[in-house]
């Protein structure tokens, strides 16, 4: 798909308490450059330093997602990136005066709501996707969480959570396209259970902490004096347990919002990929230390696919340029040392030809008998043959030249060929074409894989008079 990257219309600042810190904490979002991603800047440290929203940053999951690098940290990012991502945005800087963003009500709700006031503009960059085109998966047996990417035309997110519980069993949230994060999912608020809200009271880990930043839900029976404690901790005037097994702090946005704001997490999380995603995440379970793991496998699995050499496409129901009787009429080899079969693409820098390989190749009788391989020799001279194909197609009568080796540099075998596959050749020109001489790169790739490299150099000359 082609699109355009986003950025914010106006600068927007939204405020609010740390629920660890305690502390009030101001985040400014601000416009920024094309290619520029999601950066936080520390404007209350020396220097200011600037921290990219980047998986491999990720040290700290246990309330929340927290990233540090070179000594910067900031905490529980995962509720502004699911804004961010889900209001279709690419460019942001965040200034931030605190080493912890604002809980606000436990959703991205506020923010949303600030980005739709700031307006969104389009930028002239065009906006880069990775088209996931394998199953990718993050498991953990013993908690029994899974998180898998299926290969989709769209980025789509699916969460099951169960907690078996009275309270909160199982539960499941689907988002089948991003334009529906801000009505159906931002919203959301966190939750907890109160045995858990009791462990942080306890261990002054909510100094921010008011029964208005998440659902809590109580599923094992309390007294009225824990209620009136709980009440005297939030400054309430009354706590009491509500028949859905929830304390009366607030009502349910929806039935399943317990299973929304996993997957709004689960969305702020996977944003550290870095990158768009063309997808269908699966969730079984999800927490932000698993989330924050998948990320780093998405990331890396698209750094590798990104440094592997362009594969030529070629589509087998699309006419060759050249078959197999247009290279006889340009090149001079015959069976069985023709090893060429179609010259699917050539431009005015590189030419891309197919070979396929098969039982019958006569090579195949002593290498080896009981196990065939096609000699390197002889894929470096396919590969050949289809950059001299490209050479004689500058000239008129190509019939009346012949091509010779040179030179044969850097050759590299990395996987083996062998009958069934179908080698592509990919030969593209280091140095323009002069004085006969011909200077090219050449790939040779089984399906995804690359399996020959070499550099070659051939002349071409006049065959002989008789």
């Amino acid at each position: 798909m082609s699109e355009k990257q986003k950025t914010l219309k106006e600068t927007i600042t939204v405020s609010g308490a740390g629920l660890h810190t305690g502390q009030e904490v101001t985040l400014t979002f601000r416009p920024a450059p094309e290619n520029h991603g999601f950066k936080f800047r520390r404007i209350d440290l020396p220097g200011q330093p600037v921290i990219d929203a980047d998986a491999d940053y990720v040290v700290d999951t246990s309330r929340g997602t927290t990233i540090e690098h070179n000594g910067t940290r900031v905490s529980t990012i995962e509720h502004v990136l699911a804004a961010l991502t889900g209001m279709d945005l690419d460019n942001v800087l965040i200034d931030i005066d605190c080493t912890e963003t604002p809980i606000l009500d436990g959703s991205s709700r506020y923010y949303v709501e600030a980005i739709k006031k700031s307006g969104i503009v389009e930028q002239n960059a065009e906006r880069q996707y990775f088209k996931i085109t394998e199953i990718l998966r993050f498991s953990d047996p013993e908690k029994n969480i899974e998180l898998l990417i299926l290969p989709d035309d769209t980025y789509k997110v699916s969460v099951m959570i169960d907690y078996d519980t009275k309270v909160l069993g199982t539960q499941n949230a689907h988002l089948s396209h991003i334009s529906e994060f801000a009505e159906e999912i931002a919203n959301c608020r966190t939750f907890v259970f109160l045995h858990e809200l009791e462990y942080l009271i306890q261990n002054n880990l909510i100094k921010g902490g008011d029964l208005s930043n998440a659902i809590v839900f109580v599923n094992r029976l309390i007294a009225q004096d824990e209620l009136d404690r709980l009440a005297k901790f939030f400054n309430k005037p009354r706590v009491e347990v509500l028949k859905e097994g929830i304390l009366n702090n607030l009502e349910l946005h929806f039935a399943n919002e317990p299973a929304r704001h996993k997957l709004l997490d689960v969305i702020g999380d996977l944003s550290l990929v870095g990158m768009r995603i063309q997808g269908h995440v699966i969730a079984s379970r999800p927490g932000h230390n698993a989330n924050t793991n998948f990320a780093r496998i998405i990331k890396h699995h698209i750094k590798n696919e990104l440094s592997q050499p362009a594969i030529p496409h070629y589509d087998l129901k699309k006419p060759p340029l050249y078959d197999i009787n247009d290279i006889r009429r340009i090149l001079p080899h015959r069976p069985p040392f023709l090893l060429v079969d179609k010259i699917l693409n050539m431009s005015d820098h590189d030419v891309v030809g197919l070979k396929n390989v098969t039982m019958n190749e006569g090579f195949f009788v002593g290498h080896f008998p009981d196990e065939p391989v096609m000699p390197g020799v002889l894929i470096v001279e396919a590969m050949a043959q289809t950059g001299g194909i490209f050479v004689l197609s500058s000239v008129p009568d190509p019939e009346n030249y012949i091509t010779y080796f040179m030179k044969i540099e850097n050759v590299r075998f990395r996987q083996k060929v062998v009958p069934g596959d179908t080698l592509i050749f990919h030969l593209e020109l280091i140095s323009p074409f002069r004085r006969g001489i011909s200077h090219m790169r050449g790939t040779a790739y089984v399906g995804n894989k690359v399996v020959t490299e070499a550099e070659l150099m051939a002349q071409i000359s006049k065959k002989p008079t008789s």
